[in-house]
């Protein structure tokens, strides 16, 4: 009996020392599965990658909506007049919103068209060289000015038939006003041109008399600084009929017949009636400036400024 009881004993441990070492060596197994399993793994890297490559794209994103809020806040100012019209200048956009906080009767448009021509600043301020030289674009106003030594290619004399002595035009614009005054030479009426190209050191004389005369701030109202003169580039002239003082041209046959027929040449009043403020000088109705015959007709039609013109549509865009 008790051999048996031994044997049973030896048989129960052998049985308890087995499954003892089937659980250690599971267990190993399993320990060594997962630890394989965490080395191999190409799940977690990814994880962690894309963590680390959205945070700063979500920053980006931050920043970009940062710089955007205030120039879309400042549009909004302006009824976002930049998404109707392509003249719409952005650095210009502080001086767009000053300059209609003082004028709120202007629509923004013509607030932009303003502030482009520079009439939120004083006249002789914030002065740019003139651009389109030697072309039939160029602007000069009181905003843009020609250099002392500028002097216009292709100058060629007038006709005596139709200037006075000594005129000179660039020659586009001489042929023009030739067949223009021809023109209207067939109609018994005389468009005699008296004053043409002037020199920078002519205006100077011519410019500082007035200023003499009557006063620096008077004489600016109708006559140019010498760099800020039409006549410098070759493309204006002043004309009369050769018996009425030039000052009465309104009064003449020869005036009614230039209003009607003037922009068919490529001519435009320069200076025109109640245009003051865009111009920066008064009335002149003997002054008139070659543009070509598309854009004098458009003037004409629109009843608007060269200097509104040109900030509408030569400003931003590159002329031959």
């Amino acid at each position: 009996m008790a051999l048996k009881k031994r044997r049973k004993l030896k048989v129960k441990n052998f049985i308890i020392f087995i499954i003892i070492v089937f659980v250690l060596l599971f267990s190993i197994y399993k320990l060594g599965a997962f630890v394989v399993k965490k080395i191999f793994s190409k799940e977690e890297p990814v994880v962690v990658t894309t963590k680390k490559k959205k945070e700063p794209k979500k920053k980006e994103e931050k920043k970009t909506e940062e710089k955007k809020n205030p120039l879309e806040e400042k549009y909004k100012k302006l009824d976002n007049i930049n998404e109707k019209i392509d003249f719409f200048i952005d650095e210009n956009i502080d001086r767009y919103i000053a300059y209609k906080e003082k004028n709120k009767d202007l629509s923004n448009e013509q607030v932009v068209v303003d502030v482009n021509i520079g009439l939120d600043n004083d006249y002789y301020t914030n002065v740019k060289e003139a651009s389109n030289l030697n072309t039939t674009y160029i602007l000069v106003n009181k905003y843009n000015s020609l250099s002392k030594d500028f002097v216009p290619n292709n100058l060629k004399s007038l006709d005596s038939k139709y200037s006075i002595s000594g005129m000179k035009m660039v020659d586009v614009a001489k042929d023009a006003f030739e067949e223009m005054s021809k023109t209207a030479l067939k109609d018994k009426l005389h468009i005699i041109a008296m004053s043409t190209y002037r020199s920078y050191d002519y205006q100077v004389n011519l410019y500082n008399k007035y200023a003499k005369k009557d006063g620096v701030d008077a004489a600016n109202t109708y006559s140019a600084k010498a760099g800020f003169s039409e006549h410098q580039t070759g493309l204006a002239v002043d004309v009369y009929n050769g018996s009425v003082n030039y000052t009465s041209f309104e009064k003449t046959k020869e005036f009614t017949w230039m209003q009607e027929n003037a922009h068919k040449f490529g001519f435009i009043m320069r200076y025109p009636k109640d245009k003051e403020k865009e111009t920066g000088y008064k009335y002149e109705a003997w002054h008139y400036r070659y543009v070509g015959k598309e854009i004098a007709e458009y003037i004409h039609d629109k009843n608007i400024t060269y200097d509104e013109y040109y900030v509408r549509f030569i400003q931003n865009k590159k002329k031959d």
